[in-house]
């Protein structure tokens, strides 16, 4: 399951700088806006230590982790819903995310030109949203005309998604994003056909002065109001440590008082959004494998994130918490202690199990 985050903001904001301080994929920087026109793609791999230990303790021949898709896409600038600086390409790309991670522009270094003269997070959030939610309007009044047609007759899904398009314009209308309007029951694939870009999970980057990484008020009590996430990264702090060794860079990590990279926080920020836990598979000289998969979803969906064919021939699942794996030593010691258990396709993963599926070809 390789999940796309798309990095977005005003030109500026240091979208491509962050992109490359997180993934090392030298993606072009510069000092006026436009720079990335084509989304550049990075797939990074998602590191859990977890993986590490069950690897370690089965002796498996390898570790292989689920990645993540970063798209860095190009500056939103004040009349993209119209199609103004790169508009209808960058509302097509961001469309085919599944998250969006908002770069906000906090820091003050005067070298870079910032479009609107000076820094001000708020204003520039409110920028970037005002124009992807013109855009969801007009889409959804578009839609709104073709459901109603089929509404008039009395067609109960199509009069429950009418009542539910008429509430996300109002919603739009007002400020709010489409995520805050609950699908109705009745009408379950309303917002997938609708595909409004403000139904998307959004993550706010602010990107801060070094030394400086908090998230600053105003842009924490927006993300708050907006059913959003928000972290702060200094993407120069971040390219700096990029640079060096990882060791080096732990170290200097654990002297500004960062547990983590700017990467982990961006990830787990993004998957808590999304509701993605890990899962695991691993065997003695197999490879130790990392998947994600939606928060309450069961057994049989997490084989079918292995392979269909297994989903399709499931039988059982033997199944084992991680670190009661590690701490057992391994699959026949868990198994002697009784952790080691049989459940069915309806058993509900939980974040970190270790899963061994059995199943007929």
């Amino acid at each position: 399951m390789s999940t796309k985050i798309g990095i977005v903001g005003l030109p500026n904001a240091g979208k491509s700088s962050l992109f490359n301080a997180l993934t090392n994929a030298g993606a072009e920087a510069a000092n006026y806006p436009f720079t990335t026109i084509e989304p550049n793609v990075a797939v990074v791999p998602v590191v859990d230590r977890r993986l590490d230990a069950v690897a370690s303790v089965v002796h498996a021949s390898e570790i292989v982790y689920d990645t993540i898709d970063f798209h860095d896409i190009a500056g939103l600038v004040r009349g993209a819903h119209e199609g103004e600086g790169l508009g209808n390409r960058f509302l097509a790309n961001i469309r085919e995310t599944d998250a969006i991670l908002h770069v906000v522009r906090a820091h003050h270094d005067e070298r870079v030109v910032h479009p609107d003269g000076a820094v001000d997070p708020l204003r520039d959030i409110e920028t970037v949203e005002a124009e992807l939610a013109l855009a969801d309007l007009d889409q959804a009044q578009r839609r709104l005309e073709r459901v109603g047609r089929a509404a008039k007759s009395g067609e109960p899904v199509a009069r429950a998604e009418e009542l539910w398009l008429r509430e996300v314009i109002d919603a739009l209308q007002a400020g709010k994003p489409a995520r805050t309007v609950p699908i109705p029951a009745q009408a379950p694939n309303a917002a997938r056909e609708l595909c409004a870009i403000t139904s998307k999970p959004v993550l706010f980057v602010a990107n801060v002065d070094e030394g400086e990484l908090d998230v600053p008020e105003a842009v924490a009590a927006h993300a708050a109001d907006q059913q959003a996430g928000a972290v702060a990264i200094s993407s120069r702090l971040e390219s700096e440590l990029a640079e060096l060794e990882e060791q080096e860079a732990d170290a200097m990590r654990k002297e500004l008082g960062l547990s983590d990279s700017g990467l982990q926080r961006v990830v787990a920020g993004a998957f808590s959004l999304l509701r993605l836990i890990a899962f695991f598979t691993a065997g003695e000289d197999r490879p130790a494998q990392s998947w994600h998969l939606h928060e309450g979803l069961t057994a049989w969906h997490a084989a079918g994130q292995i392979h269909t064919e297994i989903q399709r021939g499931f039988v059982r699942a033997e199944v084992v918490a991680w670190d009661q794996l590690v701490q057992s030593g391994g699959y026949a010691k868990a198994r002697e202690r009784g952790l080691l258990r049989l459940e069915g396709r309806d058993y509900v993963m939980g974040d970190g199990d270790v899963i061994t599926i059995r199943f007929t070809p």
